[in-house]
């Protein structure tokens, strides 16, 4: 038996989907290869596969610790600057975003906490 998706879900999803592309080519000049959305709650968790920058990728070898260092100001800066976007556009409260991304596979995991249960 098939269900009959949440229109408000959908929505909320699309939304989320087009800012967190939005602040990606803002920051990388390109937006994200692929995008699975969930939602729990009052919580979104998105898991992302991105294209690296090839200068960060051609450093990692010999100076990783310099990538490493680069990656966690590039994911600090975007959290602030999603969490923006999203209360200016969406007008909610968002409590926090977490992300993590994994250079090798070029995976992430963003994870944005509303302070409001129902959407």
């Amino acid at each position: 038996m098939e269900v009959a998706s949440d229109p408000k879900k959908t929505t909320l999803k699309k939304n989320i989907s087009q800012l967190y592309n939005k602040v990606n080519q803002e920051m990388y000049g390109v937006g994200v290869k692929k995008q699975k959305i969930e939602i729990l709650k009052n919580t979104v968790v998105i898991f992302s596969e991105h294209k690296r920058a090839p200068d960060l990728k051609a450093l990692d070898h010999k100076y990783r610790e310099i990538t490493m260092a680069a990656d966690a100001a590039l994911i600090s800066e975007f959290k602030k600057r999603l969490k923006w976007e999203i209360q200016q556009q969406m007008s909610k409260d968002v409590h926090t975003v977490l992300k993590d991304f994994d250079p090798e596979s070029e995976f992430a995991c963003t994870v944005i906490h509303f302070k409001e249960e129902n959407f």
